[in-house]
């Protein structure tokens, strides 16, 4: 399955797009998605490691498998005072 997945902030920055689109296979989960990102663009390695998922809306853990046409957001951790 194509599966698009929209960057925030940091994450953003690093691939240089607001979107990045891998493929994955059917039944893939998040720790899939996070393998794939990093081979589909190695600047964002480092942070994905410690970023966030949310999937269709609810922040989502590795174990989670991806449904098709899924709604799929990276979320980097934010610092800020």
């Amino acid at each position: 399955m194509n599966l698009t997945v929209r960057l925030f902030a940091r994450a953003k920055d690093l691939a240089g797009a607001d979107r990045l689109t891998v493929d994955l296979a059917d039944g893939a989960t998040v720790a899939d998605l996070r393998r794939a990102l990093a081979a589909a663009c190695p600047a964002l390695a480092g942070l994905l490691e410690r970023s966030a998922f949310a999937v269709n809306g609810d922040f989502a853990d590795d174990a989670l498998s991806l449904p098709l046409r899924a709604e799929v957001a990276l979320l980097p951790p934010v610092s800020g005072g």
